[in-house]
């Protein structure tokens, strides 16, 4: 199950599609912070590698406070001041990507080439990530029918869960 939301209701998130293998993924994900770091002169620290490692296992949308409650399962000495900045710095990287679902609190999960769509609870917080190729056809279509040609898209879908429809 995911970690606590505010008033109690939980962040899990379900992915559709294929995905390529945990190990090998984390160790290109691994090895990308490396490279990026190097470039920028930044060191790495134990707490980091920890932050990082539990991110990149993680297949929810996480608060800094979510991460934060992971990490601490583990080190409880890691701050929350780390937890951020090293959000921060894989934000930057392009490793992570931040997102807002209309709640206040930002998450991050981990950044990717393929493209993904989100169907979200407002009830339980349940986030499921789809990949649907006729209703990018659709969007593509109508950008074009409107003169545009995108660059890029958000698309969130809210509403009630199979289990919170009770």
């Amino acid at each position: 199950m995911g970690e606590p939301r505010p008033g109690g209701a939980r962040n899990k998130t379900t992915k559709i599609g294929d995905e390529m293998g945990e190990s090998a993924a984390k160790a290109e994900l691994n090895e990308r912070l490396a490279a990026y770091m190097n470039r920028k002169g930044l060191r790495s620290t134990a707490q980091r590698r920890l932050v990082t490692d539990l991110f990149f296992d993680s297949t929810d949308h996480l608060s800094i406070e979510d991460l934060l409650a992971i990490v601490r399962k583990e080190d409880p000495k890691v701050g929350y001041a780390t937890v951020y900045r090293t959000l921060k710095l894989l934000k930057e990287s392009g490793l992570a990507a931040e997102r807002h679902f209309g709640d206040g609190v930002s998450r991050y999960e981990v950044a990717s080439d393929e493209h993904h769509d989100h169907l979200i609870c407002t009830e339980c917080g349940k986030i499921v990530e789809f990949e649907h190729d006729e209703i990018e056809r659709l969007q593509d279509e109508l950008a074009a029918n409107h003169g545009f040609k995108l660059s890029r898209h958000v698309h969130e879908l809210y509403g009630l869960c199979e289990s919170c429809q009770g």
